[in-house]
């Protein structure tokens, strides 16, 4: 019986894998102003937010505002979506050490991925592929996989 429930959550995050793959596929087909403006929904909320005399600005200071938070939020998303793929990976594996070779095959399958992915923006108009953010995203990826193992051993010591 716990053997059957533990087949249910590996294909529960599997899904929850590919789900995660396909939204990166996704986000990485959209071309250079597409991607702005997906971001650019994010930025606008934080400068309303933090920013309130933002008009009254200089047009300098505007601008060097708008590409700081921009790059931020970019690298961030990077970052945050590969940590997510890192966490479902490592828990559709079914491993609970931290420090096995299995472990490394699940980091190998996420930096993979983030290569494929920079490979694939290479031939979207306007995007371009970056080691910086296929490291980035093997950075993500590597916060998911402990995140995941933490949360595999908390769950198992309050079993």
């Amino acid at each position: 019986m716990s053997n059957n429930r533990i087949n249910k959550s590996r294909v529960i995050f599997g899904l929850l894998t590919i789900a995660v793959m396909v939204c990166i596929f996704i986000f990485s087909c959209e071309n250079a102003d597409k991607s702005s403006d997906t971001s650019g929904t994010i930025v606008d909320l934080i400068i309303n937010i933090f920013y309130k005399n933002f008009n009254d600005m200089t047009l300098a200071e505007q601008t060097e505002i708008l590409d700081l938070i921009s790059h931020i939020i970019r690298k961030t998303a990077h970052f945050v979506i590969y940590a997510a793929l890192g966490f479902f990976v490592f828990l559709t594996s079914g491993h609970k050490r931290m420090f096995c070779h299995e472990t490394l095959w699940v980091l190998l399958f996420c930096g993979l991925y983030a290569v494929s992915d920079e490979i694939h923006q290479y031939f979207v108009p306007g995007r371009a592929c970056m080691i910086r953010d296929m490291l980035l995203d093997t950075c993500g990826s590597i916060t998911g996989i402990t995140a995941s193992f933490l949360l595999v051993k908390l769950f198992h010591r309050k079993k």
